[in-house]
């Protein structure tokens, strides 16, 4: 249920990021038809001031990002932009959630050490009912089977830290998926801009670059921003696969030493 609430709080944030971006450009760039070039308003260009030349020279990157977009096309780009949102989405869940699952185990082992000397297993499992964290729960778990032996305790806690892994990994797949659905759209789209640059030659029967300029522009413009979004998740990806093998490396060193002080305490 946390899970859920937090996707849907992380996806909601984003939804409402992407949503005022687009507001923000004017109404009559929204109405220009799909395939249409876009021409923007430029002072004419002079010796004086070479840089008038450039139409895009004074205007905001969110406002030629968004007059991008319409060239592309609304079928083939709103669903990239659509893999993008879901994408960050999970993203952003993945990091609180990896964020809030980091313990610091060495602090957590001396408390734990102290706390079996002190009052006993009950009082060390008290620690790690207090403490946040895989690792906490992992050793909630050994603790629980200290009394059936130190054989009980390594399966136990092996057993626990491959669903804490699992639980870490949930949701990669998917951000796998839409870094792998969005340049296949984007190239989706660069055909079907093909083809309908060709469909123009046909018709006219001539190789005019007029007729055939408008169709590759999409086909360009799909393929830049499917490969742009699968850059990014791409990026987001690896760092949470580094950031859950940061965690199970600790894990896996803070159970070893966790066997240990139970096998001195016992003696």
């Amino acid at each position: 249920m946390k899970k859920l609430l937090m996707f849907c709080l992380t996806l909601f944030l984003v939804l409402g990021a992407a949503r005022m971006v687009l507001a923000q450009t004017p109404d009559s760039m929204a109405a220009v038809p799909e395939g249409a070039t876009v021409v923007l308003d430029a002072a004419p260009a002079t010796n004086d001031n070479p840089m008038l030349s450039d139409p895009n020279a004074d205007v905001p990157l969110h406002q030629q990002l968004k007059t991008k977009f319409i060239e592309g096309g609304p079928s083939f780009m709103g669903v990239i932009l659509l893999l993008l949102i879901l994408g960050l989405a999970i993203v952003i869940e993945r990091i609180i959630y990896l964020n809030l699952a980091t313990t610091n185990t060495d602090k957590l082992l001396r408390k734990v050490e102290k706390a079996l000397t002190e009052g006993g297993i009950e009082a060390a499992k008290e620690v790690c009912r207090k403490t946040r964290g895989p690792v906490a729960s992992i050793f909630y778990q050994g603790l629980d089977r200290s009394s059936e032996g130190i054989d009980a305790v390594e399966k136990s806690v092996v057993s626990y830290g491959s669903v804490q892994m699992q639980q870490m990994e949930s949701g990669l797949t998917w951000i796998s998926l839409f870094i792998a659905l969005a340049p296949m759209f984007g190239f989706m789209g660069t055909v079907l801009g093909m083809i309908s640059a060709f469909d123009a030659i046909e018709i006219a029967g001539d190789i005019a670059p007029s007729l055939v300029a408008g169709g590759i522009k999409i086909a360009l413009i799909t393929t830049v921003f499917g490969l742009v979004v699968a850059a990014t998740l791409q990026v987001f990806y690896n760092y949470i696969l580094a950031k859950i093998d940061n965690i199970v490396m600790r894990m896996e060193d803070a159970s070893i030493s966790l066997i240990d002080i139970l096998v001195r305490h016992k003696r």
